[in-house]
């Protein structure tokens, strides 16, 4: 998976950060979560082709989660594209939601919305990117309801044409190992695990922002490649009116990254009142070493 951090700002754009929104592409199809105004520059100045975004992950609808979803589906107009394209979100977005796609008027693609339940943890299969790919949200806690994302792409075992060899299996038969069954050959058993390589990791991407540092974040990111999560200020004075307002340090973004067990942790959503977050980088570092402090355009691959 190709991961870009698109924007890292949190409540209102500067003139040299964008609002927090992330792309992930896998075989050249995308996924976006969060859409805050400017996403669409945001993804041009980060050479990312929003023609391939299939499917919207909306945290929630506070405005500079939400605001750039009109500019940014004009822009995919304007791509020729007519494939649907899904959004998902809370339940409660809805509205939201629908009121700004009237002033985009007709798009030449189909908008299908998908409702997430925020009571508890929904999980499905994430279709439009990958039958492989599994969507999980959780729901978070912050002055409105929000949700957490996390993306996990498991991996097919490769079939072993030499093994099937070594075991006899006939040509017409192998679509069947192949599919996940077994068969009969000489009144031997053959099974799919007998002709495939080893089972290979899955790879998990988790992504959190606009909450409260709850304790199922840690279970819900853990094995997590990449842990993506908000880190509105690192003046741990301000622990008490973040948290008032629904809202984390850096602080608790690092514990919860040491937690979950997380490979890598990228901090993101910073308040515009904190222009320089990367003086507290070394601070950080002795909670998790391998946290970074985030700035727009960044970019992986897991």
């Amino acid at each position: 998976m190709d991961i870009c951090l698109l924007g890292t700002g949190g409540m209102l754009p500067l003139k040299n950060r964008f609002l927090t929104s992330c792309y992930i592409e896998h075989e050249g199809k995308g996924v976006l979560i969060d859409c805050g105004e400017g996403t669409q520059v945001a993804a041009a100045k980060a050479q990312i082709k929003i023609s391939r975004i299939c499917a919207i992950l909306l945290t929630h609808t506070h405005a500079d989660h939400i605001t750039g979803l009109p500019g940014l589906l004009l822009s995919i107009a304007n791509t020729e594209r007519t494939e649907a394209l899904e959004i998902y979100a809370p339940k409660s977005a809805i509205g939201v939601i629908e009121a700004l796609l009237k002033i985009t008027g007709k798009l030449p693609y189909r908008i299908e919305i998908k409702t997430l339940e925020t009571r508890e943890m929904t999980t499905l299969r994430l279709d439009c990117v990958d039958p492989m790919m599994e969507l999980r949200a959780l729901p978070m806690k912050h002055s409105t309801v929000c949700l957490g994302y996390s993306l996990t792409l498991y991996h097919k075992r490769v079939f072993l044409p030499e093994k099937a060899d070594e075991l006899g299996v006939p040509l017409r038969e192998r679509k069947t190992l192949h599919n996940g069954g077994s068969i009969i050959v000489d009144g031997k058993t053959i099974t799919p695990d007998m002709v495939t390589d080893e089972p290979r990791a899955p790879q998990r991407i988790s992504y959190v922002t606009d909450t409260l540092p709850i304790s199922g974040i840690a279970e819900f990111a853990k094995g997590s490649e990449l842990f993506i999560c908000e880190g509105m200020y690192g003046d741990t004075e301000k622990k008490k009116s973040m948290n008032e307002k629904g809202h984390m340090l850096m602080q608790d973004a690092c514990e919860l990254a040491k937690r979950a067990g997380a490979k890598e942790l990228w901090l993101t959503h910073y308040s515009p009142a904190e222009p320089e977050p990367q003086i507290y980088k070394q601070e950080l570092k002795k909670i998790f070493p391998r946290v970074k402090v985030s700035k727009d355009g960044q970019k992986t691959v897991i």
